[in-house]
């Protein structure tokens, strides 16, 4: 039986794999990561670590989960069975990237939190998904759950990632790199890049999709991820 640790994104939670969680529950168990609680990725690594199931593990992070999933795969290759990255990167952060992100803390903290929710609602889904009620819904929710305190160490930790890119030749477990053609965050050149690094990846591009794949696209990641489980 495997061990799924689902690891959700910015302002996220495990409602990000919802769609997702009984094709994994098929094949093994399912295990959210905490993300809220550290301001560094190195620290949201190692906690996963410590509060996950003992032995190999199969991990699935989209965006910020995905530094996470890296992080983890580099501390610790050989628990790593499985790693599925979807619409993230191995990049480091940009100067440009840090100021916009310390922008928007800086307006969470004036509270100003629900503001800060719709700036970046804007640049998550697909453009002609920008008026799905239903997907804002689930989106807003979740921000609300994680907080404008968590937010805050989420930002600190997403600017101060390490570059991933020297892992990734070393990386030696099936991989999934997954990524909507319409991502505006980490788009489909960084996925590639990802895909070509690590030997044993398979890239899958999402069509009329943005950042938010699971949600947005599920039945598409649901059937990338079960190729993904029965690669060996």
């Amino acid at each position: 039986m495997e061990h799924f640790v689902l690891i959700p994104g910015l302002l996220c939670t495990g409602a990000l794999f919802a769609p997702q969680m009984p094709v994994l529950a098929r094949h093994g168990k399912t295990h959210v990561a905490d993300t809220t609680r550290d301001d560094t990725i190195a620290a949201m690594a190692q906690r996963l670590l410590a509060e996950a199931p003992e032995g190999p593990l199969s991990l699935v992070g989209l965006s910020m989960g995905g530094y996470v999933a890296l992080e983890v795969a580099r501390r610790e290759p050989g628990r790593v069975r499985r790693l599925a990255l979807l619409d993230t990167s191995a990049r480091p952060e940009t100067p440009e990237a840090s100021e916009t992100r310390r922008r928007l803390v800086a307006l969470a903290q004036a509270g100003r939190f629900e503001e800060v929710i719709d700036l970046l609602w804007q640049r998550l889904p697909a453009p002609d998904r920008l008026a799905d009620a239903r997907l804002r819904a689930i989106v807003t929710d979740m921000a609300r759950e994680v907080g404008p305190d968590a937010f805050a160490r989420q930002q600190r930790a997403i600017m101060a990632r390490a570059d991933q890119r020297p892992l990734l030749p070393s990386l030696e477990m099936p991989t999934l790199v997954a990524v909507g053609e319409s991502d505006a965050i980490t788009p489909p050149g960084v996925a590639e890049e990802m895909a070509e690094a690590i030997e044993w990846a398979t890239l899958t591009r999402i069509p009329a999709c943005g950042h938010l794949s699971t949600l947005e696209r599920p039945e598409r990641v649901e059937a990338a991820l079960e190729a993904w489980l029965g690669a060996t």
